[in-house]
């Protein structure tokens, strides 16, 4: 049976049992890049849940790790929190020391303005590397927002908004569902539109599971007034995010914050997902709690490439018949990210040749007389083929070029080797994206701010 997900309004704050509000308070006085320009814009927000709730994380695998993701890695591991405050304007990553104890500080700040118990925040921050946090500014929105803090739509919106960096438009969603025959909602906002291929894990270290091609910032923040064990609640969200935003691509380009944090206050009533002596994977409650987290994190992280920045066309890179699964994913994310591929697909063009050229230099195994490339309307089996077994097909060229000129389409590969499938989520490159990305310092006297 299909499971049946209820768009509802309020993202963060639909679930039962959360809060949230979006503040400014000047962080971005320092100028931070065109992307933050944009006036009196909110720059700070806190997500509460009014009891405390099981979390869970994935964090970036950047070797160059941000301080707040230093943080909260050991916290969530406890799989407690109440709270999360994250900042735009200022990414407090590669801020030494300082950056350390500011990422701190605004924990404590939240848990002071909230009564909460020590420990319980999370925090999270976006924006230009190397610059340290305005503190006593992020300490005073903190305690406007923790007076702000409500459960309407409004409220929702408001924290979107604050989490934005370069973001065109706030990204947010929620869904109700049966669970255990109690109505259970999930809900999420989530910013990003540059430095966009994250590659997370639950640690931020670098296990053998995610390959070496991994490499602004994407932020995460998820309700969801389910009760499930925090273990459980971290395989859930484990795999919703290999199939989410560790599949998207704007610029090839891993940030030093990328974060994705759930809590669940179960508060909808629910009987406990838990952890059994089998696997609660099996469980009919966990795989649809599974399937609604996994629903939520993909339609958010498709909302980041078609929000990235210069973005015209969205394509879904499809590569099956590959020797292994490694293999599919080391192809797909060499198409991916090709200048010369994503260009083309700019000017609508359907050059197989850059195609097949960025599968030969991959790390995966490809036969030249194999290789099989196509077009299509998204999710469509209708093919129109370019290439196959590694020579041209007939297909006019009107009917190929016809087929990429829509903003989304997708790009099939096949490889004809094994069984390996891998796909990837990503977009063209444009004369906006290299405009926006180029810098336009002309004060030398602002150097000493540069760095993201």
């Amino acid at each position: 049976m299909k499971l049946k997900l209820t768009p509802v309004p309020g993202s963060i704050v639909a679930p039962q049992g959360f809060l949230a509000a979006g503040v400014f308070c000047d962080i971005k006085r320092l100028g931070t890049g065109k992307g933050s320009n944009k006036g009196k814009k909110r720059d700070l927000t806190l997500i509460v849940s009014q009891t405390e709730a099981t979390v869970a994380g994935m964090f970036t695998t950047n070797q160059i790790c941000a301080a707040p993701v230093k943080v909260c890695v050991p916290r969530v591991a406890k799989g407690i929190a109440q709270a999360i405050v994250v900042n735009s304007g200022n990414a407090n990553a590669c801020t030494g020391r300082q950056g350390m104890r500011d990422a701190l500080a605004m924990t404590a700040a939240t848990e002071q303005a909230l009564g909460i118990a020590p420990g319980r925040a999370l925090v999270g921050s976006t924006g230009r590397i190397g610059v340290l946090l305005p503190l006593k500014n992020v300490q005073t929105g903190i305690h406007a927002a923790a007076k702000q803090l409500g459960t309407t739509p409004t409220h929702a919106d408001q924290a979107a908004e604050a989490i934005m960096t370069s973001d065109s438009r706030s990204k947010q969603i929620a869904v109700e569902f049966l669970l255990s025959g109690k109505k259970v909602r999930l809900g999420g906002i989530c910013k990003g539109a540059g430095m966009i291929q994250p590659g997370m894990s639950d640690t931020g270290a670098r296990p053998a599971a995610v390959p070496a091609g991994l490499h602004a910032t994407m932020l995460c923040f998820i309700t969801t007034d389910a009760a499930i064990e925090a273990a459980v609640l971290q395989t859930a969200l484990r795999e919703a995010v290999a199939h989410s935003f560790n599949r998207i691509t704007v610029d090839g380009d891993m940030s030093t914050n990328d974060t994705v944090l759930v809590m669940a206050n179960g508060q909808a009533g629910n009987r406990l997902i838990r952890q059994t002596k089998k696997s609660s994977a099996t469980t009919a409650p966990f795989k649809c709690f599974q399937a609604a987290l996994q629903h939520v994190c993909l339609e958010l992280a498709r909302m980041i490439v078609r929000d990235g920045e210069g973005v015209h066309r969205v394509v879904t890179v499809r590569v099956s018949g590959a020797q292994s699964a490694a293999d599919a994913d080391a192809a797909a994310r060499a198409v991916a990210n090709s200048s010369l591929v994503k260009t083309s697909w700019h000017g609508g063009d359907p050059n197989w040749g850059r195609i097949i050229d960025a599968l030969g230099y991959s790390p995966a195994v490809v036969v030249e007389d194999r290789v099989d490339i196509g077009y299509s309307t998204p999710g469509s089996r209708r093919v129109a083929w370019s290439l196959r077994r590694g020579q041209p097909t007939r297909t006019p060229f009107a009917t190929l070029w016809k087929a990429v000129q829509p903003q989304e389409f997708d790009l099939h590969i096949r490889l004809n080797l094994g069984r390996g499938e891998a796909l990837m989520y990503a977009a063209d490159l444009t004369e906006k994206y290299v405009d926006f990305n180029k810098g336009t310092l002309a004060d030398p006297s602002q150097a000493a701010s540069l760095g993201g």
